[in-house]
């Protein structure tokens, strides 16, 4: 847990994550990236938070996202992060890569729309320093 991070740097720390995820998919399948600019606060305990934010990537016209998702399976074993995976109740296939250390977790399914992929993502846990700023808005 990195409690002395800022909601700015959790932020950071994330979306480049994000930004990773979604460039390592080869870029003749990739028609845009589009990351959300600000993301949301979720409570970890009554002192902790952690931002919250996604990414889409729309795939070339008729590239089917779900190849693409389950490659990030193979793509992150032996890595920093455990892999989940799971069909969802909708019927796609997902990938989680999940912090075994902390809450930072990045969710890899088939978007909402038709050929695209959407990374959702959460960060490490941080001390919310009140600065007077409401913790309920968009960061």
């Amino acid at each position: 847990m990195a409690t002395e991070l800022t909601w700015q740097e959790a932020k950071a720390r994330t979306q480049a994550m994000e930004l990773e995820i979604a460039h390592s998919i080869p870029g003749g399948k990739v028609a845009k990236v589009d990351q959300l600019p600000t993301g949301v606060l979720i409570d970890c305990s009554d002192t902790l938070v952690n931002w919250h934010g996604a990414t889409t990537v729309t795939l070339s016209e008729g590239t089917e996202p779900e190849p693409l998702v389950r490659a990030f399976e193979a793509k992150y074993r032996d890595t920093r992060f455990n892999i989940e995976t799971r069909t969802a109740p909708a019927g796609h296939y997902e990938v989680g890569l999940a912090s075994p250390d902390t809450a930072e977790i990045y969710l890899i399914a088939p978007g909402f729309e038709p050929y695209t992929i959407r990374i959702a993502s959460s960060s490490d846990c941080f001390t919310w320093v009140d600065d007077g700023k409401y913790k309920r808005g968009k960061f």
